[in-house]
């Protein structure tokens, strides 16, 4: 698994105090731009600043630092500033503040914000679209060369690593989808997209200890009731990404025998479902067959 220690951007977001407020903020700006989220524990458009502040801060690459002061324990500071509730965002540099807001704002305007002191702002989440819309279109060369560089930034963004996994599952390059999980510390391997391509994983291991497709239909055609072939072959066509096909053979299972294999076939089907996600449209339909099969 990856390094757990503090990464060089997570440095750059902490909590200031009254007390620390000259070294944290004033002589900081003398290096870089800080920036001071003024928030309060009883208002919540704060969360949604602090929230758009942070992954702003993380796209930065440690260009600014991002200090968040509690108003209810740093009043003085805030009176100073001419803050009388929060959320205020105040900017400094070279020790003074040079820009800043009060209220709730629209992400893309916080970004706006901070651009106009720092120039553009590449953030992982357009990338992310980018490197999807380029999978939509094919370009898979170039998606993965997006998503290869994405990866190698901190901090580890897992959905990321979960797109850049799912293309080499799809090309069957399974040491090398898990290879690049394996960078991820246990934390972000909670992720629903990582949990998604592990499972997928699971899934293409299992198919690989089997025998070609074309065989095991032959083997379906010699004997129809043979359940094992139906779920061996789920598994096979799954590997080469034919979801369609994979779920109707688990779907073919239950149909003639609910309770075969202690109902492997919908367990197994659960966690195609699992891997495939919830919005696939194999996992759709098939959802929809199941539910059919079984309160009919």
């Amino acid at each position: 698994m990856a390094d757990t220690s503090p990464t060089p951007t997570a440095q750059e977001i902490i909590e200031t105090t009254e007390s620390r407020f000259r070294q944290d903020v004033l002589e900081e700006s003398l290096r870089k731009l800080v920036i001071v989220n003024i928030w309060s524990e009883t208002q919540a458009a704060c969360n949604e600043i602090k929230s758009h502040l942070e992954r702003l801060i993380d796209a930065a690459q440690g260009k600014v630092r991002l200090a968040h002061l509690n108003i209810a324990s740093g009043r003085a500071i805030a009176d100073q500033l001419g803050i009388a509730s929060a959320p205020a965002v105040i900017a400094f540099q070279r020790g003074r503040p040079v820009d800043g807001f009060v209220g709730a704002l629209p992400f893309d305007q916080v970004k706006g914000f901070l651009e106009r002191l720092l120039g553009p702002i590449e953030d992982n989440a357009d990338l992310l679209s980018a490197a999807k819309e380029m999978v939509t279109q094919g370009d898979i060369a170039g998606a993965h060369a997006l998503l290869a560089e994405l990866t190698s930034k901190e901090p580890l963004d897992p959905k990321a690593f979960a797109i850049l996994a799912r293309l080499y599952v799809d090309a069957q390059q399974i040491d090398s989808a898990k290879a690049l999980l394996e960078r991820l510390p246990e934390s972000l391997l909670k992720d629903a997209d990582v949990a998604s391509v592990l499972a997928a994983i699971a899934n293409a291991e299992r198919a690989a200890d089997l025998g070609q497709t074309s065989e095991l239909q032959r083997k379906i055609q010699q004997d129809p009731n043979n359940l094992q072939a139906y779920f061996d072959l789920a598994l096979a066509l799954n590997a080469e990404n034919k979801r369609e096909e994979a779920a109707q053979a688990l779907l073919e299972i239950i149909r003639r025998d609910r309770n075969w294999q202690d109902d492997g076939a919908r367990k197994q089907l659960v966690l195609f479902f699992e891997a495939w996600g919830p919005m696939d449209s194999a996992t759709v339909q098939a959802r929809r067959k199941l539910s059919g099969l079984l309160f009919s």
